[in-house]
């Protein structure tokens, strides 16, 4: 896989910039198509949420009809102003809108299955961020990663990796998806926090003997949470180290124990300031 289609559901809010940012670095890399649809709540969903009764219905109707075409002026605004062409998907970087989406994240988990990656903002209290089910239905449904966009844009990414080793098969299915960014990075650190969140197996170094047979330039680092959490220690050094990209699994503990108890992947979701390719 080397990310050929790339996936992004446009929304309207603050991060939506340093989304189409970083799904354009990743698309620079692979010659990859981008393809944008309008992202918004179902009807359905809305219209039980309101007060009033159903001659709301066409109102809501409108107003999503006036939102996806926002949207897609958005997408395809930044892909003019970036030089990317617009177009069926080709060979080379290119990007196209997809007219007549589905409303709801349920469309976003099932049509992701057919791209290499789907590229989302970080999850967060509108108007700042995506919607944690939109996430989740692309973790969950699509059987592909997803790229996580950090707040603000960065110049550069997938140069300086780390991987946040916790020896479970999340992890490893992230790190699978991850190849071909791994083996072009220049430094590849396989980060091991010792006493923190994790599951038997491998050890770090054993992951960076199985790296370093794929030619990636695989690194181990021991570390300690001094009084901190998994998730901090973790974001901690990929900030000491300047990297620009974090591989995660995700979920390693279910949904339900981390929403009560939180968890590294609840965490890294809240306080990431770099790009996480995360897979589940």
């Amino acid at each position: 896989m080397y990310f050929r289609s790339i996936l992004v559901p446009i929304e309207q809010h603050d991060l939506m910039h340093s989304t189409l940012e970083t799904a354009l670095l990743l698309a620079r890399k692979f010659d990859s198509y981008i393809e944008g649809f309008a992202l918004h709540v179902a009807t359905t969903a809305a219209f039980a949420t309101a007060d009033s009764g159903g001659v709301l219905i066409a109102g809501l109707e409108r107003e999503i009809a006036e939102t996806a075409k926002r949207t897609r002026s958005v997408f395809e605004n930044f892909m003019r102003e970036h030089g990317v062409p617009y177009g069926d998907a080709t060979t080379t970087l290119s990007s196209n809108w997809l007219e007549g989406a589905p409303q709801g994240d349920d469309f976003v988990g099932s049509y992701g299955r057919v791209f290499d990656v789907i590229v989302l903002a970080k999850p967060g209290r509108n108007p700042r961020g995506s919607q944690m089910s939109t996430l989740e239905a692309a973790l969950f449904e699509s059987g592909r990663p997803v790229l996580l966009a950090p707040p603000s844009p960065r110049p550069q990414m997938g140069t300086n990796v780390m991987i946040a080793w916790n020896c479970s098969t999340e992890q490893i299915h992230a790190i699978a998806f991850a190849m071909p960014i791994l083996k072009r990075a220049s430094r590849v650190i396989v980060l091991t926090v010792e006493g923190g969140a994790a599951v038997p197996g491998p050890t770090g170094e054993q992951l960076c003997r199985y790296l370093q047979l794929s030619g990636v330039p695989a690194k181990p680092l021991t570390v300690g949470l001094d009084g901190r959490l998994t998730g901090e220690a973790v974001l901690a050094h990929a900030s000491a180290l300047n990297c620009d990209l974090l591989i995660k699994g995700a979920y390693t503990q279910s949904r339900l124990r981390q929403f009560i108890f939180g968890g590294t992947t609840r965490y890294i979701l809240s306080n990431a300031l770099l790009p996480v390719f995360m897979a589940h």
